[in-house]
């Protein structure tokens, strides 16, 4: 059995399938459903982001349903890693992408999202950043993977997924079975069989609130509250994210509902109205969505950009460590000499490097296409390489230590963009062409940094495993490849299928794409001369008060006030139906392996809620791309629905019945080994 020395350790480390060992790794087979899972889940996260600004790691998930679809091909443990590996990828890119490309259409650099052009463009971006991710990670993987400090918490329950699916069990169908019920009620949704949601105008006074120029009393003011969305993905996410940031989420939908869109309308509301105008209900409704749309959620972004500025500095050590590291891991890489150990084996340092010149050279023609200026677009090539480097490894690192479902993408891509952008304004580069060029730059980065965050965290799996990472970092080419070449779509199909019902698109109520908002605002706000400072700036005074309050995370009440309080609202219910979870668990004297077969059963059914919805979500928002009169097809039906709300109230609490009572039902006997802390 052959044994690797562990970096810096002298330890010696056998993985689970040995070096020497002959065994069916990057088959065709695998990489097929490797590339499958990468567009599925893919979309899904982009669905999930544009919607809540949050996505889920799609490393469980994947690894879930390629083993059970191996499983029934016979196939080996390194074919579902290697599937596993390809189909996570494609989360990375979708995170990438929804952070950065609605900004183009958001800032109105894309008049149009869908365009040939746009797309090219779009692609161009994902592949360069996509590629320059996975070079960047074949440098740093051995040194990185193999050092006992980094614990990559994840990446250690993916690993037990696949060895506890050698025994017979992996859970798909808690996973299959729940996206199956995420799928028909967002179907019935889409079809009216019942309502969605539910809004209504409170009045507080009524002729009170301030006088017309002829003495006339205004009308109205109070405020609109809504229910919790009917949405199985929103309380999928606030299960997954537990009980307490659920609730710091939805304290951010309450400070601007329920703060200062009231006081707001009570204030500026009636100078709105004109004179010929009665108010009525609809009018106040209208005037709250405009009041948190234009003034609110611009604060919203202030305490976004505080908060992400606030991570970053608690993160320094971390960060200054991985970029310290991440000079000294290249010339390593550069200098080492090599192995013939399979398990050890990386793509060879010339491919890298050809890797990443022509990523690099692809990146220049795309800025200097942006930007119409070539000095401008060797700058920006140079920004991103420097800064897409050090964030590749600053990623993986902080991947190693606290996971990808925590790794603050965003945060590292505005500091690219404050940088890209400050560059631009000194070479004199103002109006679209350079608010264009710093998104660029920030969108390659963000697809690099979360692409290598996710490689990484894959590439430990292998470590674990026996993989061989050569093969894992070609499959990943793949699989960045296509996602490039597809994700472009399913953002196009939300917007679009929006749109043609009625909504605003990108950057509006369902789908308000909070970080890519920040992004345009930003861009912008430094480089085209329109920022809102006075409203950005009451945001940041918001975000340093909550920093000095010690809140757990102000990012996230920052996003929970961007998002419309449905959306909070529902991601609560969910953070709620975690905690009555964790309080059957405690009632019941659960010891630690039956805590986490809980805990593993209801993240799996929170995960195909998500899932499920997602798919439907983008299923019909095709049709309504495509003008299908898809509610033609029940006429009769029709006639008795939707039904009244309370009655949609019972989704909620079906969808409470089973986060609840089937992950305490397979806690199983206090005698039972426990599964890994993390594991599905």
């Amino acid at each position: 059995m052959a044994e690797v020395t562990s970096a810096g350790t002298g330890l010696k480390y056998v993985p689970y399938v040995p070096s020497e060992t002959s065994m069916k790794e990057f088959t065709l087979r695998a990489l097929i459903i490797g590339l499958i899972m990468c567009v599925v889940l893919g979309a899904a996260n982009a669905y999930l982001g544009l919607k809540a600004g949050m996505t889920i790691a799609a490393t469980y998930p994947a690894a879930v349903i390629g083993m059970a679809l191996l499983r029934i091909m016979k196939g080996t443990i390194l074919e579902e890693n290697f599937a596993r590996t390809v189909g996570s990828i494609g989360e990375s890119v979708a995170a990438g992408a929804i952070f950065t490309l609605p900004a183009f259409y958001i800032a109105g650099i894309w008049p149009e999202f869908g365009t040939t052009g746009h797309y090219l463009e779009s692609t161009a971006i994902m592949f360069a950043g996509g590629v320059l991710g996975i070079m960047f990670v074949a440098l740093l993987r051995r040194v990185m993977v193999e050092d006992v400090e980094l614990p990559f918490p994840e990446s250690v329950a993916a690993g037990e997924i696949h060895k506890a699916g050698r025994a017979g069990g992996t859970g798909a169908k808690f996973l299959f079975s729940a996206m199956g019920v995420g799928a028909t009620i967002q179907a019935l949704v889409q079809f009216r069989f019942f309502a969605a949601s539910w809004e209504k105008f409170v009045a507080f006074t009524k002729s009170t609130i301030g006088l017309r120029s002829s003495g006339e009393a205004v009308g109205q003011s109070g405020m609109l509250i809504s229910s919790p969305g009917i949405s199985p993905a929103y309380i999928g996410v606030g299960y997954i994210i537990g009980p307490r940031l659920a609730s710091l989420n939805f304290s951010g939908g309450l400070l601007a509902w329920g703060l200062f869109v009231p006081i707001l309308t009570y204030f500026i509301g009636p100078t709105l109205i004109p004179a010929d105008v009665t108010p009525t209900d609809e009018t106040w409704i209208g005037m709250a969505n405009n009041v948190w749309r234009f003034i609110v959620r611009p604060i919203a972004i202030g305490g976004m950009l505080m908060s992400a500025g606030y991570t970053l500095y608690r993160m320094r050590a971390s960060l200054f460590t991985g970029l310290k590291r991440s000079v000294g891991d290249v010339k390593r890489a550069a200098t080492g000499e090599h192995t013939t150990v399979r398990t050890e084996q990386d793509l060879s340092f010339k491919w890298v490097m050809i890797g990443i010149l022509a990523a690099s050279m692809a990146t220049f023609f795309i800025y200097d296409y942006f930007a119409q200026d070539v000095v401008a677009a060797v700058v920006a090539t140079l920004v991103m390489i420097i800064a897409g480097f050090f964030f590749a490894a600053v990623s993986g690192y902080l991947v190693g230590i606290i996971g990808s479902s925590n790794n603050p993408i965003s945060g590292l891509t505005l500091s690219t963009l404050l940088i890209a952008a400050l560059l631009m304004v000194a070479l004199g580069m103002t109006g679209n062409t350079g608010v264009a060029a710093v998104l660029g730059v920030a969108a390659v980065v963000c697809v690099a940094a979360a692409v290598a965050g996710e490689m990484l965290q894959d590439l430990k799996v292998g470590h674990i495993l026996g993989g061989t990472p050569w093969k894992m970092q070609v499959g990943d080419l793949f699989g960045v490849g296509l996602a490039a070449v597809v994700m472009f779509f399913p953002i196009l199909i939300l917007h679009q299928g929006d749109i043609n019902m009625g909504g605003t698109g990108l950057g509006g109520k369902q789908y308000p794409a909070p970080q890519a908002s920040l992004m345009a605002l930003l861009s912008q706000g430094i480089v085209g001369g329109e920022m809102a400072w006075p409203l950005i700036i009451v945001g940041m005074v918001m975000g340093f008060g909550m920093i000095l309050m010690q809140v757990k995370s102000p990012m996230i009440v920052s996003v929970g006030m961007y998002l419309p309080l449905e959306t909070t609202s529902a991601i609560f219910i969910g953070g709620l139906f975690k905690g009555i979870v964790d309080k059957f668990n405690a009632r019941r004297k659960h010891n630690d392996a039956q805590k986490a077969r809980v805990e593993n059963t209801g993240v799996l059914l929170a995960a195909g809620l998500i899932a499920g919805e997602a798919l439907i979500g983008l299923l019909f928002a095709g049709l309504a791309v495509l003008d299908v009169k898809y509610a033609d097809f029940i006429p009769g039906l029709l006639n008795f629905f939707p039904l009244p709300f309370y009655l949609s109230l019972a989704i909620l609490v079906v969808i409470g019945w089973i986060l609840i009572r089937y992950p305490l039902r397979n806690a199983g006997r206090p005698d039972e080994p426990a599964p890994p802390s993390g594991v599905f």
